[in-house]
């Protein structure tokens, strides 16, 4: 990657950035046919989702990722609109030939502008289906997908970065390219992008149908148990999903809203497919982050209900983190955890008690692995490693899996799946897509699953999985 030092006010030049351009498409060779070019600029603080509200179309491809971190006060938002490149691929090398897409992109990239600023240059942003093969024919998502956006724009606290891509051939107009570089910044600078406008959901009529019943799913935890009681497996995670009709389209942009002011602790993310259809949701669960050769993951597993009251509320959570059987569920998380990342060389940390992550309706045990990594370990190659964890999929893991394939009768998709970015230097982060739905106009799917161990009980885990679907069914608009 080809990195030019910051020109000023390059995008406020209208005769420079088209001199630029042209430049880059000169340079083509026989060997180097295409060029990618990601411009970063500070601008005025914006929100992105207001932003992706304004310009985002059904027919593009998009992004959206947003952390607000109460505790520490750190927060950011990122929007990804339209794709300048992408790469749809599947099969057990998925992770892999994501990998070697972004670094063939990265090795054509000249990138330009303000290089200080936090999440400038290029960012690749990816979402992996639960299976590395689609189980229906009618999935919605491919197993996995990665583009590069035509624009991103990025808010960290009072800061906030928009980046250009844009693919440069010897086909390419570079005049009207420079017209639509411009004119989108130009309109970006404009601050019109200020705040969201909510519509009211209270007359909004829902119909919910369930895709597998709750005798059905109780009848699989009852044989998911024997199972266990044989020793075929130690855990497994069943999904249930429901079917949720609107008489109007859903609001995508007021869902998403509603979710980061319901749930700013959890990662709120939105991925669409270009063809109309949204996967979005609010995960507690963090998959992967790197940040500077310093990584961090998440084990989470083992659930509680929030309580009515303060005294309740103690109780319940004093119950959690002593509840044997959650802990036991917990530690199988942790033990897989380690084991994949000491089989790549890395050491991690991580203490021996578990802490509670509570969330508004739920509350879970929760301990974060920190590692520092080598500088050659590309994240991709540990998500290969880490996903499906036993939060999400159960011990051992093939086996698991393939249970899950026979018993649930709705096609998972992204449900339970890494959903994250990753920029030019290998810094990145992932969430799990839990607690999520796929919107598609009227209609929509919701995922939730509960872990069954030995001492699970069909009524408390249909119950769980009940309390989680409702924090997304409360959310749509």
């Amino acid at each position: 990657m080809t990195v030019i030092p910051h020109r000023a006010n390059l995008l406020q030049d209208r005769n420079q950035l088209h001199q630029f351009l042209l430049n880059c498409q000169q340079s083509l060779t026989e060997k180097d046919r295409t060029k990618i070019v990601s411009i970063s600029q500070e601008i005025y603080p914006l929100d992105p989702l207001a932003v992706l509200q304004e310009i985002a179309e059904p027919c593009q491809r998009h992004f959206y990722f947003e952390k607000r971190d109460p505790i520490s006060g750190k927060s950011f938002a990122i929007a990804a609109l339209d794709s300048a490149t992408h790469l749809t691929v599947a099969g057990t090398e998925r992770f892999a030939l994501a990998q070697n897409f972004i670094q063939s992109c990265l090795a054509r990239t000249i990138t330009i502008g303000t290089e200080r600023l936090p999440f400038s240059g290029p960012h690749f942003f990816c979402s992996f289906a639960f299976f590395d093969e689609n189980v229906a024919t009618s999935s919605y998502f491919p197993p996995g997908t990665i583009f590069l956006p035509k624009w991103q724009i990025t808010r960290l606290k009072d800061s906030c970065t928009i980046v250009a891509n844009a693919i440069i051939n010897k086909d390419i107009n570079v005049k009207k390219l420079t017209e639509n570089i411009w004119q989108k910044f130009e309109k970006f600078e404009s601050h019109k992008y200020q705040k969201i406008t909510t519509s009211s959901k209270n007359s909004i009529s829902l119909k919910q149908i369930p895709v597998n019943d709750s005798a059905q799913f109780k009848t699989s935890v009852k044989s998911a148990l024997k199972l266990i009681e044989s020793q075929y497996f130690s855990k497994i995670v069943l999904s249930q999903a429901i079917n949720v009709l609107s008489q109007t389209p859903f609001s995508l942009i007021d869902s998403l809203n509603n979710l980061r002011l319901t749930y700013p602790g959890c990662y709120v993310f939105s991925t669409s497919n270009g063809k109309g259809q949204n996967f979005i949701g609010a995960s507690p669960e963090r998959l992967i982050s790197i940040d500077n050769n310093h990584l961090v993951t998440d084990a989470l597993a083992g659930s509680a209900p929030r309580g009515k009251t303060e005294v309740e509320d103690a109780n319940l959570g004093k119950g959690l983190l002593n509840s044997e059987k959650d802990l036991r569920e917990h530690q199988v998380v942790i033990d897989f955890i380690v084991d994949r990342l000491s089989k790549l060389g890395i050491n991690p940390d991580f203490s021996p008690i578990p802490r509670l992550l509570q969330l508004s309706n739920i509350q879970h045990l929760w301990t974060p692995i920190r590692a520092r990594i080598p500088r050659d370990i590309h994240l991709l190659k540990i998500l290969a490693q880490l996903h499906p964890t036993p939060a999400v999929a159960g011990v051992p893991r093939d086996i698991a899996l393939e249970q899950i394939r026979d018993c649930e009768s709705c096609d998972r998709s992204l449900y339970g799946a890494p959903i994250g970015w990753i920029d030019r230097t290998g810094n990145g982060e992932f969430a799990v897509g839990i607690r999520s739905a796929l919107i598609d106009g009227d209609r929509a799917i919701l995922y939730a699953g509960a872990g069954i161990v030995a001492g699970s009980e069909p009524e408390k885990e249909l119950a769980e999985i009940q309390l989680k679907l409702q924090a997304l069914l409360n959310a749509l608009v």
